[in-house]
């Protein structure tokens, strides 16, 4: 396992020491153990893990300049994913999980400690939490790796946003027509579409968006999540 990590990791560009894999591989430990207890991934072979769930969020590292000490939201983010690999790969970054499951925190909260990295643990809805004053217009970057189109993940994370920060939205392949279906949600929220990078990983088709935020969203925004799912902008 140490070895495919090193391995994919050095093609990235990503270069991991020794403390750094052993942290990944606890990581892995600790997401098959609580995954007997609660729903955290379907993907649990080592190789497969290593691939589709750590490199994959490394990619982020190659795609996008990521400021030294950058202060970052992972917005739903789940088992952890990209947040907690960014954090073991830039110990520098000041790092935010926020999930709206708090059995998820809980183990986040285990991995955490036990692997020796700090992060915020914010356990409300995606969009209660860019309502709070403390979090609201506060990151450098706000990324996300959640299924939900680009429209809405745009609204549900781009209120996080600092202007002149980014919204960083992991996806999967063939992002033409989500893309064109997304400009008017990202101009009304502040954003601006900087970049579309398209890369296989493995055979598998990914694209990383990089959303550029020039203006505070105006207020009204977020709305309430039915209301961004059945309505986006």
């Amino acid at each position: 396992m140490k070895e495919l990590l090193k391995k994919e990791c050095d093609e990235l560009g990503v270069n991991l020491n020794d403390e750094q894999c052993a942290q990944f591989i606890r990581y892995y430990e600790l997401l098959i153990e609580w995954n007997k207890k609660i729903n955290l991934t379907r993907i649990t072979e080592p190789e497969e893990v290593v691939i589709k769930h750590f490199v994959d969020s490394l990619t982020l590292l190659k795609y996008c300049d990521i400021p030294k000490g950058a202060k970052i939201i992972d917005v739903g983010t789940g088992a952890g994913f990209p947040g907690v690999p960014l954090k073991i790969a830039r110990p520098d970054i000041e790092l935010t999980l926020l999930d709206s499951l708090n059995k998820r925190l809980n183990f986040l909260k285990e991995v955490c400690g036990d692997i020796g990295i700090q992060a915020q643990l914010v356990h409300l809805r995606a969009e209660e939490g860019s309502r709070k004053p403390e979090f609201r217009d506060s990151f450098d970057v706000a990324v996300s790796r959640a299924v939900a189109r680009l429209d809405v993940l745009s609204e549900f994370c781009l209120p996080y946003v600092k202007t002149g920060g980014k919204f960083i939205a992991m996806k999967g392949p063939d992002l033409s027509q989500e893309l064109k279906e997304a400009q008017n949600a990202v101009k009304i929220l502040g954003g601006k579409v900087e970049n579309v990078e398209e890369f296989q990983l493995n055979g598998s088709g990914r694209t990383i968006v990089t959303i550029i935020k020039e203006k505070r969203t105006p207020k009204a925004y977020p709305r309430h999540s039915s209301k961004i799912k059945s309505k986006p902008l």
